[in-house]
């Protein structure tokens, strides 16, 4: 095997950056729910997700092998290519990040691949059928299907919890909340820090270090266990705000149902080695749980440009990957010049960033003026009222924005005819 080259070396360091980004990035995946809820506080979450995406990076492989050995062919593919992918992943992570939105460091990082590599090698060298079935298809299918597994949940705690002491209820919603989020933080660490582990191992077969066909070695996948542990201690506070508190509004059940849902979905398709979104997932049971509620509202603006980030992401990440591909293949000065670039640009995000932060100590403050929109109002008016007719104050019903409160609480005349 030949020794590690310098082109190598900056390959692995960019993987962990990216591996990096991800943890923050998707923060908002285990811990939005229970911090926005009060289960735990802000830095207690981010700290206890941190230990257990750590702890779900040694528990399997699968995914890894997923993207080393199945999307692209690794015959033809040169390291320069894996940085090129990185650039435009780790790119897409921090745009999305600046304006808080929960897209996919997934897809981010297959898109940039796909792009390079079509770039490099052709078309030829990407496995349509590998992208089909184990990127596109549970896309698609894992925001549906947390989503609805999530509201179905969410109905059936609150109908099994309608007679129960109403604090007595949340006490016990918010400590299976945070058994939850720390099953959907293992659940991440099984998913997200094997895409990294496969992006260097096949780095390292590029390279020529290790054999084709290897699984990731051990330092592998210490280091990407630490480095998205890393990153998600730090914390993504500005996706955490949206999808804790700008996507809906949750109580303690529905924070409940809605990370038990996603973390099953997530831990399935690692098993299935399915190079799952959980991004796609988490936000899906987030959405289903706050229409599982009787007077839930999701904000459908918010998770309109959200889908639409959604959709972006794989084409924008390999446009990007693709161009830093070109600017490579002229040799080390061009290498040198997208990696000035990754740095400036990374720069200037985190400077923009910084006109307006949010970190642990408002991340629970958001706008709750936007209306409800056509959808959550159209739900609501088919919603049959609660038994009795009348509403309490530890009923499920409780109208999510204050001038539907007030406009509940103000003693109207009715006529009997």
């Amino acid at each position: 095997m030949e020794s590690f080259s310098l082109i190598l070396a900056i390959v692995v360091v960019t993987a962990l950056a990216f591996d990096f980004t991800n943890g923050f990035h998707d923060t908002a995946n285990a811990m939005a729910t229970t911090i926005s809820t009060g289960a735990m506080k802000p830095k207690v979450a981010v700290a206890m997700s941190a230990v257990l995406n750590l702890v779900g990076a040694f528990l399997s492989v699968e995914v890894a092998n997923t993207i080393s050995k199945g999307l692209v062919d690794e015959a033809g593919i040169r390291p320069e290519v894996i940085f090129a992918a990185l650039v435009g992943a780790i790119l897409w992570n921090l745009l999305t990040w600046l304006v808080g939105l929960p897209s996919s460091s997934s897809h981010a990082l297959m898109g940039g691949l796909i792009g390079a590599t079509i770039a490099s090698a052709g078309v030829g060298a990407v496995h349509g059928d590998v992208l089909v079935t184990k990127v596109l298809i549970p896309a698609i299918a894992a925001p549906l299907v947390a989503g609805i597994a999530a509201m179905l949940a969410t109905r059936l705690t609150y109908s099994l919890g309608r007679k129960a002491d109403g604090n007595a209820s949340k006490k016990g919603y918010r400590a299976g909340q945070i058994a939850s989020a720390g099953l959907v933080s293992l659940a991440h660490g099984t998913n997200d820090a094997q895409k990294t582990m496969g992006v260097i191992t096949l780095a390292l077969v590029a390279g020529g270090a290790v054999a084709p066909d290897s699984d990731p070695p051990m330092w592998v996948i210490l280091s990407a266990g630490l480095a998205i542990a890393l990153g998600t201690y730090l914390g993504g506070w500005r996706i955490i705000r949206t999808m804790g508190k700008g996507l809906t509004d949750l109580q303690p059940q529905q924070g409940f149902a809605a990370q038990t849902s996603a973390a099953t979905v997530i831990l399935a398709s690692s098993h299935l080695g399915f190079s799952l979104s959980t991004t796609h997932s988490v936000s899906g049971s987030v959405m289903g749980a706050g229409l599982g509620r009787k007077g839930g509202v999701v904000r459908w603006s918010t998770a309109t440009r959200m889908f639409v980030a959604w959709g972006l992401t794989l084409p924008a990440a390999a446009l990007v990957g693709a161009l830093a591909e070109y600017v490579t293949g002229f040799g080390n000065w061009g290498t040198a010049a997208v990696a000035v670039f990754l740095i400036a640009s990374s720069a200037w995000i985190w400077k923009l960033s910084r006109r307006e932060v949010v970190d642990h100590t408002n991340v629970n403050d958001t706008d709750d003026t936007e209306p409800a929109g056509v959808v959550t109002t159209a739900m609501a008016a088919v919603t049959p009222p609660p038994a009795g007719g009348t509403a309490t104050a530890s009923d499920d019903s409780v109208p999510a924005f204050p001038s539907q409160a007030t406009a509940e609480r103000t003693p109207t005349t009715t006529t009997t005819v």
